[in-house]
């Protein structure tokens, strides 16, 4: 059986997997690089020059991550520092092989206001825009394939930046008093960091229209009404409405890492690829868990309820 499912991880990277399909089952790969005039090593010393705040990560033995947005001073906006971190804690997370499930927060019981003006300011010209485009883009890109569930908890506001970086979390929870808002149109640009396409996935390109066009407030009625949320949390407490979404994410990471992670990377790809490329991989998958541990376990359950 070991020899198997050894076959079946060598199929992952056969030659007949396309780049799309390659990009879904390695980790650290990301959307630009050189080849598209991105240059990293150039960025990160460009956003090292603007610190505060951090972001910080803890790993509970439940399996579950909570990745906190702090720079409480200025509403967990990012400076430079803090959207290499968030690069840096990625990594971590894609390494993180017990984990199951993610819970993104921001300190002091708001989510964040997106990016720090400061650094925003210096980074004037288009190059420096599309620069940072392309550093967020590769960040929350790699963030969205983490084969963990994950789970924005929206707590006060989310603008901006802030706004994007909660659609590329699988579900979003909002506490009854805290709102969602691109406000992007009334800073004179759009969103870069992936947020205008995966808004469109959630809610729909006629949705998104008018929520981005209208730079409109979502509170949690209506953000429940179009989709944009899954729930609405019962607290506004930062310490009570963190225990809800982690009993709220517990239902849908019971069983064992192996099993909820292929269960991840397996919608990553019916996202991402096109429908023969995802049932491939869906495939793919299957060899990765059929006839492991937990496979086994479950069926010498069923045998023990049948008889």
């Amino acid at each position: 059986m070991e020899l198997k499912q050894e076959m079946a991880r060598n199929l992952l990277m056969t030659p007949s997997l396309n780049v799309r399909t390659k990009l879904l089952h390695q980790t650290g790969l990301s959307l630009y690089s050189t080849s598209h005039g991105f240059h990293e090593e150039e960025v990160k010393k460009i956003l090292e020059q603007f610190p505060g705040g951090s972001v910080d990560l803890q790993k509970e033995d439940s399996g579950i991550g909570i990745l906190t947005l702090n720079n409480p001073s200025k509403m967990n906006a990012f400076s430079g520092v803090m959207m290499l971190q968030l690069l840096e804690k990625v990594i971590e997370l894609e390494n993180w092989t017990e984990g199951k499930g993610l819970i993104v927060r921001g300190a002091k019981n708001t989510f964040s206001s997106g990016s720090d003006l400061n650094a925003v300011k210096a980074l004037a010209s288009p190059e420096d825009g599309m620069a940072l485009c392309m550093f967020m883009q590769n960040t929350l890109t790699r963030f969205m394939r983490l084969p963990l569930i994950s789970i924005a908890l929206i707590q006060g506001r989310a603008l901006g930046g802030g706004a994007e970086f909660t659609t590329a979390c699988d579900f979003r929870l909002m506490t009854p008093v805290s709102e969602i808002r691109f406000v992007h149109k009334e800073m004179g640009i759009i969103p870069s960091w992936g947020g205008s396409t995966r808004l469109v996935e959630i809610i729909g390109s006629r949705q998104a229209l008018k929520v981005l066009s209208g730079a409109l407030k979502l509170d949690p009625k209506k953000a429940l009404n179009i989709g944009m949320v899954d729930e609405v949390l019962q607290s506004s407490d930062e310490t009570e409405c963190l225990e809800e979404a982690q009993e709220w994410l517990k239902q849908f990471i019971k069983g064992p890492p192996e099993v909820i992670r292929a269960l991840k990377k397996s919608v990553s790809s019916g996202k991402e690829l096109c429908f023969e490329e995802a049932l491939q991989n869906e495939r793919d998958l299957l060899g990765t868990v059929w006839g492991g541990t937990a496979n086994k376990e479950a069926i010498a359950r069923r045998g023990k309820f049948n008889k």
